[in-house]
This record gives C-alpha cells, structure tokens and sequence, in this order.
C-alpha cells in the first residue's frame, strides 16, 4: 500500500452551451449583475419541470469516451438531498452509480505517462449549485457572505478518479492533460474564472480520508496537497487521530481548515429524480458521436510530428496551448513551412504575449493574425529580411496591426543584396578599421569582426552572406 493515496472530484462546466442543464436561462453567467440569471425551474420552485439539455449530454459523452469511460445505453438523474445556501432547491439533480450503470460514465483508464495509469471512477452531469461571496475576512472569518443564484443550474461535469495518485506532481500533470482535453474537445473554457474546480482526498498510511474543498486554481491544489500531507503526517507521527472530514483551503495563509464532518453516502438520501424520466442513448449514440468527435491532443502530437516533421519538443510547446496549436495550423494554411513557423511562433511571437497568456480571449483579441505570421516567415525565407529584423517588425506589427511588407517599407527594412551599396559600406568599413583589416589578413576569425561593422554601418540590413563574399573579395585585391 502506498503511504500517500490522493484522489480527485473535478468539476468542469460545460461552458459550449448557451443554456443552463435544466432551462433556458444564459450558461454563461459572468458578466450578468447577481441574481438576475434566473428562473422557476433553475430555482427549484414548485409546479415547474426540468428540460434535460441534449448538446449536455453529447458533450458530457465525449469526455466519457476521450477518458476511456464504459457509457451505458441508458442514463438515470437523481436527487442529491442536502442543505447548503448556495442551493436553491435543498437538492442537487446529479447521477449516481446504481442498477447498472447510470451516469454517463463509469470504470475509465487514463494513462498519466508510460508507466502510471489513473483508473476513472464516474463521470457523471450535474447542475452546477449557486455562488457564496464571502465577505469581511473571508470564508474562515465568517462575518457576512452574499449568495449569487446566477450560476445554479449551469451544466457540470464531475469526474471522480480511485486514489491512485502518490503525490502532488502526479495530480498537477493530470489536471494540465485533463484541461487540454476539455479544450480539444471544444467542452469547456478552462480559463474562464470557476469553469474547473477541483476537490481533492487525502489520506496517508490508509488511514481516514480528508476532502479538501475550495481550491481556485491548479497551482493551489499542488500546495493544499503537500500542506494537507504534512499536516497528517504530524498527526500520525504524534499518535494523534486523523478524523474523517471536510477541509477548506485558505489561499492567503496556506492552510486547510476544518469545514464540517465528512458526510458518508447514504447522508445525501439518493433517489430517483421523479421528474426526468430514464434517457435511452441508443445502439449508435456513441459510435456516431466517435465519428465526429475533435481530435485529442495526444492524436494531434502524433500528426505534428509525423505530418509536419515537427520535434517532439516543439510539438508539446504547441499542443499545450491549443489556441496557439490552432494559429500555428492557421497560419500553415497561407504559407507551408512548419519549422520556420513553428520556431518562430514558439520564441519571438510567445515572448511578446507572455503577459496576456492566462485570458481566454488573448489571440483573438491580438492585432496579430496568421496572415502578418505567414508573411512575416516568407520574407525571412526569401532572404528579404533577417531573423533580427523581423522580430524588430513584429513588435510593430502587435501595436500597428500593419502587414509586414509595409512595416519593412515604412523603416527601410528590407535587406540591402545590391552588391554596388555593400561595396560602398565594405569601403567604409575599411578605412575607418584599418588595424582589423590588417588583423584579417593573418587571421580569418577576425573577418567576422568587419562583417559586424559592415552590419552595423547597414543597421542589420546587410545580406551577410554577399557582404562577407565582398570583404574576401577586397581582402584577397589588397593581398
């Protein structure tokens, strides 16, 4: 047995549907003023009926079949029973794992890397439940909170995994390969603020396990882990009983601090949702969704290395952001040379939106496209401007918007191949560094010296390799 066992609940919207999982009201919820996102149905009042959204289902399938998840013929709602303010209903409408299987999927296996393999429990839909809003201190203070119901009712996909992971590293690696599948498959904006969430489990020496909830982000969840690690090992060390329990995460001071007593199943008083009759996926619901289905990252890396010769390296840099993944193929579609674009893109153009990188939206909203990209690449390869030059156009490109071809024209960028103007700066240079010049007529590496100068006096526009064949060429006439 493991001395460290850590499982995981992720909770990941559907953010791909433009309505909540019950009713017609907006899924996406963000910039709506509290409360006013919301319905009879959504808020659970009497007399009203829930409308199950098909496209939630499609998508919470995908997810099932892109983890290696069994999905059954026929798929169950229940009534999750449970109080809590953010809840409007005092009931969460979710699935659960009786007669059969009955959430949209069950027993997966996801492998982490070549030698670690995460068993998939469930995955299962739900509604999302409204939002606390702590205030004055926070959640641990507890002097005042605010309840917004605009998100209660938003489709949610939970994921539970065994506790297979032994430590943190594992756990952050497998939510980073979780969230790009989540975009592949076009599910869910994993940057959206609140679009995944994660609870984790933690126990040690088989011991009791300890949730772990209200974790923002998956760099908390590697510090709540290792915390929580510590803390039970200090517990067991001094012989002192780890209870069975819920813990919040405070991301100020870094500490887990009990919530409640953990509940046990049978506390939640499952049963059949009475007014969402059983759902019969059919014989070809899973294979036509196959059919159509995006492709997956690790079926992405095989093509970019084997279609575009790209290198392993290179293709993960590029798959682990799908929206520069996506510019890159965009930008392959108006000029084809895949390692030029891909270097370029994955050095000069990624230093220069590293502080954008975290916004959903940061490409979209970029005044550079793939056509300024395109053309940016066939002048380096043309020889119509240098590696350097371009990185100086494309700073102005990303304030300008301006194609290429004109920055160069406005700033005189283009490269200088006229062999009579090369003359005129190698005579310069000549005059002016007459004790390198005798230098480079003994000693060849000091060339490399005057070809700097000559690129100097050209302010990088000189072609080096004609104007290093002219600074030969005048060597050998003073010779």
């Amino acid at each position: 047995m493991s001395l460290v066992m850590i499982g995981l609940e992720i909770h990941a919207q559907i953010t791909a549907i433009n309505s909540k999982l019950f009713c017609s009201c907006r899924g996406n919820y963000r910039d709506l003023k509290p409360n006013t996102n919301i319905c009879e149905i959504c808020c659970g009042l009497p007399g009203t009926l829930p409308i199950i959204n098909r496209k939630a289902i499609e998508y919470s399938t995908m997810i099932s079949i892109a983890l290696g998840c069994k999905v059954p013929n026929k798929i169950m709602f229940y009534r999750k029973n449970y109080f809590y303010p953010d809840l409007p209903k005092n009931f969460q409408i979710t699935q659960y794992n009786v007669y059969g299987f009955s959430s949209i999927g069950a027993e997966g296996i996801f492998e982490l890397d070549d030698s670690k393999k995460i068993r998939i429990t469930r995955i299962q839909l739900e509604e999302d439940p409204g939002r606390i809003v702590y205030l004055e201190g926070g959640m641990n203070v507890r002097n005042s909170a605010l309840i917004d119901y605009n998100r209660a009712g938003v489709a949610l996909i939970e994921i539970v995994t065994e506790p297979d992971f032994t430590n943190p590293k594992e756990v952050r690696l497998f939510l980073n390969k979780l969230s790009l599948i989540l975009e592949h498959l076009g599910v869910c904006d994993t940057l959206l603020e609140g679009s995944v969430r994660c609870d984790v489990n933690v126990s040690i020496k088989g011991g009791n396990k300890v949730e772990i909830k209200n974790i923002n982000s998956f760099k908390e969840v590697e510090k709540a882990i290792n915390y929580e690690i510590t803390r039970q090992n200090s517990m067991f060390n001094r012989n002192i009983k780890i209870d069975s329990e819920t813990r919040h995460w405070d991301d100020r001071k870094k500490i887990t601090f009990k919530a409640r007593s953990k509940e046990e199943e049978h506390d939640y008083r499952y049963f059949p949702e009475p007014d969402i009759p059983v759902i019969i996926l059919g014989d070809n619901f899973v294979s036509n969704l196959q059919d159509h289905m995006p492709e997956l990252p690790n079926q992405r890396f095989d093509r970019f290395v084997s279609k575009y010769k790209l290198s392993e390296h290179t293709s993960n840099i590029l798959i682990n952001d799908k929206k520069l993944a996506d510019f890159f193929e965009a930008t392959l579609k108006l000029y084809f040379s895949p390692m030029e674009i891909a270097n370029f893109l994955i050095t000069d153009f990624k230093s220069l939106i590293e502080d954008d990188i975290d916004s959903s939206d940061y490409l979209r909203n970029l005044k550079v496209k793939p056509a300024h990209i395109a053309e940016l690449v066939k002048m380096i390869e043309g020889n119509k401007i240098s590696r350097i030059t371009a990185k100086d156009i494309l700073v102005k490109i990303f304030d300008s918007g301006k194609l290429p071809s004109e920055v160069a024209n406005n700033t005189n960028s283009f490269k200088i191949s006229d062999e009579k103007t090369l003359m005129d700066a190698v005579e310069s240079v000549f005059n002016t560094e007459k004790c390198a010049v005798e230098d480079a007529r003994t000693n060849h590496e000091a060339i490399n010296f005057l070809l700097g100068k000559v690129m100097k006096f050209t302010n990088g526009r000189a072609d080096p390799k004609i104007a290093m064949r002219l600074i030969n060429n005048r060597l050998n006439e003073s010779n």
